[in-house]
């Protein structure tokens, strides 16, 4: 066995389990990081495993799966300890040890190539909860339930991964992050690894898998609850925002052509949406024009034969009250042939490894489009320039910019940067390009974005109920965002996108626009008035709603820049231990005083409600509860929307 040198302590107990006839089950080494009383204590039995002890309490036990060696942990001259089986070595190292914090990283310094080690944690399904991982289609909350195998966690089409942040964050106090030079893929209750979350590496596609080995960096920490845990994931690895939105994007709904009209969009469409919005007395904050105004997909220039004069028609939508926003996106289809043999002789397209630049978006067929290359500065400025020529001659205010995932590359790409980033680093390069366009932006994907002070928009929702990217999943995607350190969340349309010539019900519509007043933000594109004047009158009443709470929000908006704390965060944020809110999925928080608990379930008239600990006073009766306490069948018919501020707070 090994000694610990240095800084670190010595070994302080190894001991062998063995049976009469049979090789020992277990052997327990256990070493002290220098002056501190954390332990590192190793496991050898069917699969070798180290945990992590703070005196006498365990803090975690991770598996090292594909990871074989008859070696002893050896001190490093930091204070760490190293591992190796011969081709890898893993470094332990405590980042810091308080009375309230422990943060270790742990590190291989290079995986070879064709080999995936895999270390695991034990979900324990039933007695904790898991908070955080990547936007889903299917997005359950917590998220223990999820099942991942051997899936690569990038942000991407698939699943709806427009946010995929390396995070994820337990009940108690314990939060996993994983460096994004690491190739990651998880499993999580795959087959053969049930109640387990495995986070690997492994140089294969969508990765860099031209690297001879590759990097496998994270970091666990553990706090006295998920609160403090997530406050210091914040503060040393997730960041705070800078700045934070546009008040009046808050304040008045946002007006969007696309789920109404698709890509039926001209200059008299748009000219009547707007007239229907004042005619029917409803404010806004903006009209965005999408889908299908331009010239060619990528050319940035109005279609004629649609808008014969852009300028004349913001401006009149300006005289109006309207601000004007357009959709934007990071591809130019190859029919767009001027721009797009710009583009290609200018070297500004993403290509592979045979030099192609053919892709695929759902606006082209295979191999018809190309995507601008954002990891060079030069695509930067040039696509930004063509942007602000928008703006100058066309009197466009901001911009909606879609898309952005890494799966839109052509497979195998060749990025620029630092290897180790690929692909993820054309997402971070997209959204902070398109950033610098000030805060009436929105984006519906990021990569370690988290401090820039802008709206980050939920990915298309169907015009379902259930679980398939329905009402339900709008809750569930909020507090994933906010729990990945995104607070400016802006809700998809109210009632969803009406796929498959599938427009919402007047039920599902209303309902949907409850569950989004205690969000940051309305965007309608369906209207009320398609359904009936009973929906109007509902629907006036709730942005009415929703505006009266904007002080607040911009309140809690700016907090966020201060501490890092969420807008929008699950119950159990303000009631930690209370193991009932840390499973409810179907209420939210608005700051620290208001709790959303909308109907979310069709035909429903009533619900049951949790109020955790505190005293509540119900928005609709103004009676008071105190709290922890359970609400059985609380009456909400369709224009009620279930709510309760804590006593005491009033608005602004």
């Amino acid at each position: 066995m090994q000694f610990g040198y240095g800084s670190a302590a010595l070994l302080l107990a190894a001991c062998c389990l063995c049976t009469a006839g049979h090789a020992c089950k277990t052997i327990e080494q256990r070493f002290k990081f220098g002056n501190s009383d954390v332990y590192l204590r190793l496991r050898r039995g069917d699969k070798l495993q180290y945990e992590l002890m703070k005196g006498s309490s365990l803090l975690q036990t991770v598996t090292l799966d594909n990871f074989v060696t008859s070696s002893n942990l050896e001190a490093t001259s930091t204070g760490g300890f190293r591992l190796s089986d011969g081709s890898t070595t893993i470094e332990f190292s405590l980042v810091l040890s308080s009375s309230s914090v422990t943060h270790v990283r742990v590190v291989r310094d290079q995986v070879v190539k064709g080999t995936q080690p895999r270390d695991c944690v034990r979900l324990n399904k039933g007695r904790v909860h898991w908070f955080g991982g990547s936007e889903q289609k299917q997005h359950y909350w917590p998220v223990e339930r999820q099942q991942y195998s051997n899936f690569s966690y990038v942000p991407k089409e698939l699943g709806n991964m427009g946010v995929a942040e390396r995070y994820w964050l337990n009940s108690e106090g314990f939060f996993l992050f994983v460096d994004n030079t690491t190739p990651l893929f998880i499993d999580q209750n795959a087959a053969g690894l049930e109640d387990q979350l495995c986070i690997s590496a492994f140089s294969a596609l969508p990765y860099d898998r031209w690297l001879s080995s590759s990097k496998f960096s994270y970091y666990l920490g553990f706090a006295k609850d998920a609160k403090a845990a997530h406050m210091y994931a914040v503060k040393t690895l997730l960041g705070k925002p800078i700045g934070y939105p546009d008040e009046r994007m808050v304040q008045h709904p946002v007006w969007s052509t696309w789920a109404l009209y698709k890509a039926e969009v001209s200059d008299a469409v748009v000219r009547d949406f707007a007239k229907q919005i004042l005619d029917n007395g409803f404010e806004n904050s903006q009209l965005e024009i999408d889908d299908d105004w331009e010239d060619c997909y990528g050319a940035l220039t109005f279609r004629k034969g649609k808008f014969p004069d852009a300028k004349k028609l913001t401006d009149d939508l300006k005289a109006l009250g309207f601000r004007v926003t357009l959709w934007i996106h990071p591809f130019i289809n190859n029919n767009c042939t001027t721009i797009y043999k710009t583009a290609k002789d200018l070297g500004y397209l993403v290509v592979n490894q045979a030099g192609s630049a053919d892709t695929q978006w759902w606006n082209s067929k295979p191999k018809d489009a190309a995507y601008l290359d954002f990891t060079k500065p030069a695509v930067q400025e040039w696509f930004s320039t063509r942007l602000k020529r928008l703006q100058a001659e066309d009197g466009i205010d901001s911009f909606k910019f879609d898309a952005g995932e890494t799966s839109w590359v052509p497979t195998d790409p060749v990025l620029q940067g630092d290897a180790n980033q690929t692909p993820l680093q054309i997402t971070t390069d997209y959204v902070r390009t398109v950033a610098a366009f000030g805060d009436m932006v929105e984006v519906r994907s990021g990569q370690g974005t988290q401090d820039l002070p802008i709206f980050v928009r939920i990915v298309d929702k169907d015009s379902e109920w259930g679980w398939n990217n329905g009402l339900v999943t709008l809750i569930t995607s909020l507090l994933q965002m906010n729990m990945n350190g995104y607070p400016f969340v802006l809700p998809d349309m109210i009632g969803g996108n009406g796929y498959n010539k599938k427009p919402p019900t007047k039920e599902l519509f209303l309902r949907w626009l409850q569950a989004n007043v205690f969000m940051p933000s309305l965007q309608f594109s369906f209207v009320p008035w398609n359904f009936d004047i009973e929906t109007v009158e509902i629907s006036k009443t709730f942005t009415k709603m929703h505006s009266d709470y904007t002080p607040y929000i911009m309140k809690m908006f700016k907090r966020a820049t201060e501490t890092g704390e969420p807008v929008n965060a699950p119950l159990w944020w303000i009631a930690p231990e209370d193991i009932v809110a840390q499973s409810i999925y179907d209420e939210f928080l608005l700051g620290d005083d208001i709790i959303a608990a909308p109907v979310i379930v069709e035909n429903a008239r009533n619900r049951d409600i949790y109020l955790p600990k505190g005293e509540w006073t119900d928005g609709n009766t103004g009676t008071v509860y105190k709290g922890p306490i359970w609400l059985m069948e609380y009456s909400a018919p369709l224009d009620t929307l279930p709510h309760f501020v804590r006593v005491g707070f009033k608005l602004e």
